[in-house]
C-alpha cells in the first residue's frame, strides 16, 4: 500500500504538462492535510516534476533530459529576469532553443525569429504580435507592457509574453550566465548517470537465510548484496565476511550490517568516491526519499566515471578549470617545478591571489606529482597552508612540490610557492589513492 506522500507524487506525475497545482488543490483532491501536500510538492520540485514561479504558481513541467540541460524553460527565464507574466501562462513549461535580440527593423528581425525562440525587445507592440505569430515567446525589456490584443494572442497560442524592468543588454547577459552555469552542471556526473537499476540489481530480503547468499554468490560471483524488506526499503548490507562460518539456516537479518551507508540519485560521483575510499566500501545501495532501493553503484563504475570525466571537453569553465589550465610544467631533470600566472579571475577584491586559488594550485600540483609515482585517482584527505604572503595580479608564481612519503594507498606532499625567488606560501597535502 502506497503512503499518502507516494500517492501525491504519483498524482502529480500523471498530470498534464503545463497544469497548475497548489497545496490546497492537492489536499482537496486526495483528502490529505495541507502539510502533507506541501511536503510532497516540495519533493516533486526536487525531482524536476514541477516548477514554482513567482506570481504564477506551481506548474507541472517536462522532465528535462540531461543532454538538453543547456536549454531553459520560459518559467526559468521568468525567475532569471525577475519577470512578470503578461499572457500565455499555459506555455511556461515549454523550452526555448535560443534567444534573439530585436534591435533592428521588423522585416530584418523576423529573418532570425523561428518557433521556440525567445524574442527580446522593447515597447514595440507590432513586433510583439509578429513574434508570437512566428511561434516565438516575447520578453519585453524596460518594464513596458503590451496591448490587450497581444495578450489575448499569447493566451491563445500558449506562448508566454513576459515583462522585465531590466534593459536588453542586462537581460541577454543574465540569460547567457544561466545557460553557462547549466553547461558547467552538465559536466558533473551524478549517481543516476551510472547506477545499476533495480531490475538488474541482485538483492536479498529480510525473509532470506544465509543459504540465499550462497546461491546468489555462486550465480553472480559477487559477494555484497543490499537487504530489503517487503516495501523495498533498504534494511542492511551483507558481505562475505558477514556469512563466513555461519550456518546456512541463519536468518540474514542476524548477520547483515544494519543501517548501511546509502546514497541518492542526485549525489555526485566525486562524493561517492570519497565515501567509498574512507569507509572501504565496494558497493553502495542507491535509495529514494522513502529509503526504497533504486539500484546499486559499484567502486568499478565510480572509477570508470571519474576517468571519463577527466577526458571530457569542458564547455563551461569553473574556477578550478581556469586555475589548472594556466599551470605550466617547467620541470628539469634535477627539479620538479611548475609556473602559474595570477589572472584577474584568481584574485580577491584587493587584487591579490585568493586563498581558495592557492588551495586549488596545491591540490592540482600535488595530484600531478603523485600520479608520477602512483596510478589511480586521488582523494585529498588534508591540506594545511602554513603561511601566505600577498601575491598581486599579473604576477607569475613558481611552485615546487616535494614528495615526503608514498605508501601503498597514500601520499604526503610538501608544496612551496615562490614569487621572484622569495617564498610566499607553503603547504602540506595528504591524499589517498583509489585504484
Amino acid at each position: 500500500m502506497a503512503t499518502k506522500h507516494e500517492q501525491i507524487i504519483e498524482y502529480i506525475t500523471n498530470l498534464a504538462v503545463g497544469e497548475k497545482i497548489s497545496v490546497r488543490s492537492i489536499a482537496k483532491a486526495l483528502t490529505v492535510s495541507e502539510g502533507t501536500a506541501y511536503r510532497a510538492i516540495k519533493e516533486a520540485e526536487n525531482q524536476g516534476l514541477v516548477s514554482t514561479i513567482e506570481r504564477v504558481g506551481t506548474v507541472r513541467i517536462e522532465n528535462k533530459k540531461k543532454e538538453n540541460i543547456e536549454k531553459l524553460t520560459y518559467a526559468e527565464v521568468v525567475n532569471i529576469v525577475d519577470g512578470q507574466v503578461l499572457g500565455g501562462r499555459n506555455g511556461l513549461h515549454k523550452t526555448l532553443n535560443r534567444f534573439v535580440i530585436g534591435a533592428m527593423k521588423l522585416e530584418a528581425m523576423m529573418r532570425y525569429v523561428d518557433p521556440g525562440n525567445l524574442l527580446i525587445v522593447g515597447n514595440r507592440d507590432q513586433v510583439h504580435k509578429v513574434g508570437l505569430e512566428a511561434g516565438a515567446s516575447v520578453l519585453i525589456t524596460g518594464g513596458f507592457g503590451t496591448s490587450e490584443e497581444v495578450i489575448e494572442l499569447a493566451d491563445e497560442l500558449e506562448l508566454p509574453i513576459i515583462s522585465t524592468s531590466y534593459d536588453t543588454f542586462t537581460v541577454g547577459s543574465m540569460i547567457n550566465r544561466a545557460i553557462y552555469d547549466q553547461l558547467i552542471k552538465k559536466e558533473i556526473v551524478l549517481v543516476d548517470d551510472i547506477l545499476i537499476p533495480f531490475q538488474d540489481t541482485f538483492y536479498m530480503t529480510t525473509q532470506n537465510t544465509v543459504e540465499k547468499w550462497h546461491d546468489l554468490n555462486s550465480k553472480t560471483g559477487h559477494s555484497r548484496y543490499p537487504v530489503i524488506d517487503g516495501n523495498l526499503k533498504v534494511q542492511g548490507m551483507v558481505a562475505a565476511k558477514d556469512v563466513l562460518g555461519v550456518s546456512k539456516q541463519t536468518p540474514i537479518e542476524k548477520v547483515m550490517t544494519k543501517n548501511p551507508i546509502t546514497v541518492n540519485e542526485r549525489t555526485s560521483i566525486a562524493a561517492v568516491a570519497h565515501v567509498m575510499v574512507w569507509e572501504g566500501i565496494e558497493l553502495l545501495p542507491v535509495i529514494d526519499t522513502q529509503r526504497k532501493l533504486l539500484g546499486v553503484i559499484s567502486r568499478q563504475d565510480v572509477l570508470k566515471a571519474l576517468q571519463m570525466v577527466q577526458k571530457q571537453p569542458h564547455i563551461g569553465e569553473t574556477i578550478e578549470d581556469i586555475v589548472t589550465s594556466r599551470v605550466q610544467d617547467i620541470s628539469t631533470s634535477e627539479e620538479i617545478t611548475f609556473e602559474c600566472e595570477v589572472t584577474p579571475q584568481m584574485t580577491n577584491q584587493l587584487g591579490t591571489i585568493s586563498n581558495g586559488v592557492i588551495t586549488t594550485l596545491v591540490t592540482e600540483i600535488g595530484s600531478r606529482v603523485m600520479r608520477k609515482f602512483k596510478k589511480g585517482d586521488l582523494v585529498v584527505e588534508n591540506i594545511t597552508l602554513y603561511f601566505l604572503k600577498p601575491v598581486q595580479i599579473d604576477s607569475v608564481i613558481t611552485i615546487k612540490p616535494k614528495i615526503l612519503e608514498v605508501g601503498r594507498k597514500h601520499g604526503k606532499i610538501d608544496v612551496e610557492l615562490y614569487h621572484e625567488s622569495a617564498i610566499v606560501g607553503k603547504a602540506m597535502m595528504m591524499a589517498q589513492v583509489i585504484d
